[in-house]
């Protein structure tokens, strides 16, 4: 979970990386029934807790923005912008990126998350998820981050009875 500047070298051989990881990738990786059991993971635990999941898989960036040197964490939080995720009511949006090309996992949390939860907290869930996708487990590696995730904010934001849903509980493939 970092953004160090990396040499011109890294960056060119990242760019190949990202130049050869399709769309098909991802789909291949994030088949119909895997999405749907992550749309149902993510709507089952915000039953049971207060904060907001998001989940955004990018099978790989331009080649221009890998040249440029735009990391992960930088991605994740643009995409977190992007798509709202800082707009909930008690700012507990947490977004959980995942980019194929590079098999990195990053979460960025909103304010009042940030603030409860520690970074090796996440850290250890990013990382259970790319051991996971390293071995090709991309549906049981991701149900059991989002299930962890769940666990870990309902201690910290317990659901306090019925409440809407502030963020579309779909993953979203870019």
């Amino acid at each position: 979970m970092s953004d160090t500047q990396p040499s011109w070298p890294q960056r060119c051989r990242r760019a190949l990386k990202h130049a050869l990881t399709t769309t098909a990738s991802g789909r291949r990786s994030f088949p119909a029934t895997t999405l749907k059991a992550i749309a149902e993971a993510i709507a089952q635990g915000e039953r049971a807790h207060r904060a907001e999941l998001r989940l955004v898989v990018e099978a790989a960036l331009p080649v221009a923005t890998v040249l440029n040197g735009i990391g992960d964490r930088a991605r994740a939080r643009e995409l977190f912008a992007r798509y709202g995720i800082w707009d909930t009511e008690d700012n507990c949006g947490v977004l959980i990126y995942i980019n194929l090309a590079d098999r990195q996992v990053e979460i960025v949390a909103d304010r009042d998350v940030g603030r409860r939860i520690a970074p090796q907290q996440w850290q250890a869930v990013c990382s259970a998820m790319t051991r996971g996708y390293a071995a090709g487990q991309f549906h049981d590696s991701t149900l059991a981050a989002i299930a962890a995730l769940n666990a870990l904010l309902g201690q910290h934001f317990p659901a306090e009875g019925t409440r809407p849903n502030q963020l579309p509980d779909d993953p979203i493939l870019v």
